[in-house]
């Protein structure tokens, strides 16, 4: 698939939960008033336990895109974290197009569940491992106006069965 491709409609949260039902896994969704950054999802903390995350979508020099999944809190280096994942030189952000185009949310949402709508596997999955740390994961279900919660192990299943086997390294 070329970068200028069409991209395919987008699944809903509803065909997200209706995938984790068919794989048997528990999840929970929270529907909350829409947060579009880490510092306006904190305040539903109390209501959600488990980890919070915090999404990086980048991509290096030779248009390789990476989702970069760590705690709400983590500190990432954008300097030196292509070593680190397997970029060739130096990231930087990957444009909004290519967000929807390839993991089909707006900026605001992006969601390590996002990779539901890579078909064409153009993204690599990283796990930061202190995320990996808590039991229980919080990921915004392809909007921003929820948050599921789904286990640790649940998730990384979720995502091999895509296609993207998450590189679990520690990022932060």
């Amino acid at each position: 698939m070329s970068e200028n491709e069409e991209t395919i409609m987008p699944k809903t949260p509803e065909e997200l939960f209706a995938v984790l039902n068919d794989l048997g896994i528990a999840h929970s969704t929270k529907r909350h008033p829409a947060v579009f950054t880490v510092a306006e999802s904190q305040s539903l903390r109390d209501e959600i336990p488990g980890g919070h995350t915090k999404n990086l979508f980048l991509k290096d020099k030779k248009d390789q895109y990476f989702l970069v999944t760590v705690e709400e809190d983590a500190v990432v280096d954008l300097k030196t974290i292509h070593t680190l994942i397997g970029a060739r030189g130096r990231v930087s952000f990957g444009k909004p197009e290519r967000l929807m185009q390839f993991l089909g949310v707006l900026p605001g949402s992006v969601t390590a569940f996002g990779v539901i709508n890579d078909s064409g596997h153009r993204v690599r999955m990283v796990l930061d491992e202190s995320l990996l740390r808590h039991d229980i994961i919080n990921a915004h279900p392809l909007r921003n106006d929820a948050t599921t919660s789904i286990g640790r192990d649940d998730l990384v299943r979720f995502l091999q069965s895509t296609g993207h086997e998450p590189l679990i390294v520690a990022v932060s």
